[in-house]
């Protein structure tokens, strides 16, 4: 009798009737920081920004955090699992002092056309031109990969702005998207999710669209635990409406808060056997802002009248990729490939019709 089940079980196996789950394929974490300039990443704190007090309320203190000797150890200060462990094993993108560049190809360079073109691989200036809550025509590859059968129900979003349910279409999609001050509720609900659905609403709300990041990690950190999603898009907001509102000093530490959160993602998963050693981060932002070397003014907005804040960056870490770490050849990169370098990480096909070319060979070549 048991032989026979077996041999039942092994031709169903075999026609593809029952659908084992195949923990060895590559899981992929899009991880966004809003509104980060590539000066920060690779330069460290600007020196003069925080010598504007216009801007700069304790300068002292950030000096005692974040400057060193020199630029490499700013940088290493202010971001230490970037430098530390993606300049180690992985690989990162846009440092235009060495005259590697990565640009938008959206001419909005503002937050939703930004994450569009990241999620969809290619932009849309025609009916993309505001920040407003309308839902995306556009399929993103989240919602793509959505609707393979291997990947059903293994895709999931955690963002701290109110209106990625927008960008990426919850409704159409069937992504969960937790965004803003939404709660947790994919049932059972652990009781740390059950805290943060309380705790965000009594911590200090400081905008009423953008929820604190420290609760969308978590948040993402227990479903990861809980369901492991194969694929994850977390998107940090804080950092782009400390500087929208002058706060140099704030929009330093929040850099520095979600180089950490994002150390404490990547311990996470290299902790537990279905991601250990079979995970990707591909981390990046939705667009620049202005430098503030002409006018200081400019370094809190963005957008097509702010020069330079269509210059993005981008940093990978995962297996079987070669560890170059900070890329200084002379290159050009675009927003717009990263939708197809996932699906290349993913090995999943799907149509690409007017993405950007995938990096996944100069990632290994």
């Amino acid at each position: 009798m048991q032989n026979k089940l077996f041999l039942i079980i092994l031709i169903l196996l075999l026609t593809g009737k029952i659908h084992a789950q195949n923990t060895d394929n590559a899981k992929v974490f899009l991880i966004t920081l809003d509104g980060v300039r590539w000066q920060e990443v690779f330069r460290g704190t600007d020196a003069s920004l925080l010598n504007n007090s216009d801007y700069t309320r304790n300068k002292n203190l950030l000096e005692e955090r974040f400057q060193g000797q020199s630029l490499e150890e700013n940088r290493k200060k202010l971001m230490p699992f970037f430098w530390n462990s993606i300049a180690e094993k992985g690989q990162l993108y846009g440092n235009r002092d060495k005259g590697n560049k990565m640009d938008l190809t959206n001419t909005m360079w503002f937050s939703y056309p930004g994450y569009s073109e990241i999620l969809t691989g290619f932009p849309d200036d025609q009916n993309i031109t505001s920040n407003d809550k309308i839902y995306n025509s556009n399929v993103s590859f989240l919602e793509k990969v959505n609707q393979l059968a291997d990947y059903n129900g293994k895709v999931a979003a955690f963002c701290s702005w109110d209106v990625f349910p927008y960008i990426i279409n919850d409704k159409r999609s069937g992504i969960p998207v937790n965004a803003g001050y939404m709660k947790a509720t994919t049932t059972p609900l652990t009781a740390r999710e059950e805290l943060i659905n309380t705790m965000q609403f009594q911590a200090p709300i400081l905008w009423e669209s953008v929820r604190l990041d420290v609760f969308t990690h978590y948040m993402a950190k227990e479903h990861i635990k809980k369901k492991h999603p194969e694929l994850v898009y977390i998107s940090y907001g804080e950092t782009d409406d400390f500087a929208h509102g002058g706060h140099f000093d704030f929009y330093i530490n929040a850099i520095h808060n979600t180089d950490g959160l994002i150390q404490d993602l990547w311990e996470t998963v290299q902790n537990d056997p279905f991601y250990k050693d079979k995970t990707y981060f591909v981390i990046t932002t939705d667009h620049g802002r202005g430098t503030g070397a002409e006018d200081s003014s400019l370094w809190t907005g963005h957008g097509s009248s702010v020069r330079d804040s269509n210059e993005t960056w981008l940093a990978i870490i995962g297996p079987q990729m070669k560890p170059k770490g900070e890329v200084v050849d002379q290159g050009q990169i675009y927003t717009n490939q990263i939708a197809a370098t996932v699906l290349d990480l993913l090995n999943v096909k799907v149509n690409r019709k007017k993405m950007g070319e995938s990096l996944v060979n100069r990632l290994n070549e």
